[in-house]
């Protein structure tokens, strides 16, 4: 502003609400900045004028000496979503600020080259205003039988890095190999989607269940969180509510990072199924996260009259049976499980709604069952790392998705590093960790040889207590392990992949995997995503 005074400018604030625009008027006294309603007929002796009204963004009118800032150009993290809202495709499209010499390219007309790289060529004069010769940036790609292409900067659009597996070999330019390689992909894309859309065209024939507007205890129940939700929470539960108040069965993609806060925006959508008298099944990839979610929810509904039990492996027999029983008569409203919930002796009275956590841990027949359970549910399917088939499905339209990105308030970045297995290294991360009253986990996938693991861990940091968690522990062993963390009785908790899925546990801020080369990314990624999470 004062720069823009001293050039002689007039400097234009346009708020949207007249209290925004009170506030500026503060801010700028603060600053020693005279700043007026844009009526007040002493505006001439202001350094700012302050109006009210709608502005994308500012510009400057620099013949008419006017300098105008948009509300959202001063306060950035109060954007409205519906400036946030980037389209979702953008945040997918590939980057090409990665680009190296050498790496290979995809022209959407002439198929794949290689970059050779940034080239400047003088152009003759082509605009039809006669404008004369000049320089321009080319991308220049190699072909074929050193064939070159020179594409311009601002053609950009036509092309892609390269992403698939192996080496190809390159196309010919003008040659007819490109043209043949998309006849065929679309061939087979036609052949996927038709099979899809049979599925996606029988449900939209099955009419499913219109559920009512939100009653006074879900208000109540969604009052008694104890957070403040952030935007894009706030966006998928109202894009979920929408959905299931509809008489087509909802099919939405709720993406997230780890930690974001998609298990509240279920829970909220539980709520209002149970509340309209259907039940809601809670489909979880492991025996832990099931527990995890059956906690939660006891947690969040333990004011309301709602019944939930849980189907596992901690179950026995006997208690499986009449659990299994209760839902099929209806005394069960919420029932939380692994893939014993899609057995055949599985029966509901009334499902209305079906959460699928983590949809790419569940296999192929596992797949078909859901589908079947499909046809007339609505279903949320919960992932923080979505497989291709499902962000594809997605994006194309056949299924609705939802993207939280914003973390939490005061959540930090997870920092992550890559190092050799160095004994020093781990000693001091679980002092550092320990020192401030935290929790680590230690991350060892092979079980003949965790308790030597534990055996070293013991040795570097004495006076740490280590507890043991792996898949081929009794339950009853392995939920006291859990539960010990939990109150804080442990500080390391060395164990298999069992802690990828699920484990919240709020004051673990600290993993260390060993051996992370024999990991998948997405395994990594949920796995460090158990800590930071509050």
């Amino acid at each position: 502003v004062r720069h823009a005074r001293e050039r002689g400018d007039t400097v234009l604030f346009v708020a949207d609400s007249a209290g925004r625009a009170e506030r500026t008027i503060e801010i700028l006294r603060d600053y020693d900045l005279v700043a007026v309603p844009v009526e007040d007929a002493d505006s001439h002796a202001a350094a700012v004028l302050v109006t009210v009204g709608t502005l994308s963004r500012g510009f400057r009118l620099a013949d008419a000496a006017l300098q105008i800032y948009a509300e959202t150009d001063v306060f950035e993290e109060e954007r409205r979503p519906s400036e946030k809202q980037r389209s979702l495709a953008q945040t997918f499209l590939s980057d090409l600020r990665d680009l190296k010499v050498g790496d290979l390219v995809v022209h959407v007309d002439h198929g794949i080259g290689e970059f050779v790289g940034l080239k400047q060529l003088t152009t003759s004069a082509q605009t039809s205003g006669g404008a004369g010769a000049g320089l321009q940036e080319f991308l220049e790609l190699r072909y074929h039988g050193d064939d070159k292409l020179f594409v311009p900067v601002e053609r950009l659009d036509l092309i892609q890095k390269y992403t698939g597996g192996s080496r190809p070999a390159l196309d010919r330019l003008g040659g007819t190999t490109w043209e043949k390689a998309k006849t065929r992909v679309k061939k087979a894309m036609r052949d996927m989607a038709e099979e899809l859309l049979k599925l996606y065209a029988q449900r939209k024939a099955v009419p499913g269940h219109a559920f009512p507007a939100d009653t006074h205890w879900q208000e109540e129940f969604e009052g008694a969180f104890p957070y403040e939700l952030t935007l894009d929470q706030a966006r998928a539960i109202g894009d979920i509510k929408r959905d299931m108040e509809t008489a087509t069965p909802m099919d939405r993609l709720l993406c997230g990072d780890v930690g974001y806060g998609k298990t509240e925006v279920a829970m909220r959508a539980a709520f209002k199924a149970v509340m309209d008298g259907k039940q809601v099944a809670f489909l979880a990839p492991t025996t832990v996260l099931a527990f995890q979610h059956l906690k939660t929810l006891r947690d969040r509904f333990a004011g309301f009259p709602v019944t939930i039990e849980m189907v596992s492996r901690f179950r026995t027999k006997q208690e499986t049976k009449t659990i299994l029983d209760d839902l099929a008569v209806g005394k069960v409203d919420v029932i939380v499980g692994t893939h014993r919930l899609l057995s055949k002796d599985v029966r509901f009275k009334d499902l209305g709604l079906l959460v699928v956590d983590e949809e790419q841990r569940f296999g192929v027949a596992h797949k078909e069952r859901i589908k079947q359970m499909r046809k007339r549910v609505d279903v949320v399917t919960m992932t923080a790392t979505p497989i291709p088939r499902t962000l594809n499905m997605s994006l194309v339209g056949i299924r609705d998705m939802s993207v939280i990105e914003t973390p939490p308030k005061d959540r930090l970045s997870i920092q992550t590093n890559v190092v050799k297995f160095d004994a020093p290294d781990i000693e001091r991360a679980i002092r550092n960790e320990l020192g401030r009253g935290g929790q680590v986990y230690f991350v060892h996938n092979r079980v003949e040889s965790i308790f030597s693991i534990g055996n070293l861990l013991q040795r570097l940091v004495p006076e740490a207590k280590i507890v043991v968690g792996h898949g081929q522990m009794g339950e009853e062993e392995l939920e006291r392990a859990m539960l010990g963390l939990v109150e804080r009785r442990f500080d390391v908790l060395l164990a298999t992949t069992i802690l990828e899925n699920g484990l919240d546990i709020p004051n673990a801020n600290t993993i260390i995997i060993n051996r992370a080369d024999r990991y998948g990314l997405a395994q990594l990624y949920q796995l460090r995503g158990r800590v930071g999470r509050s």
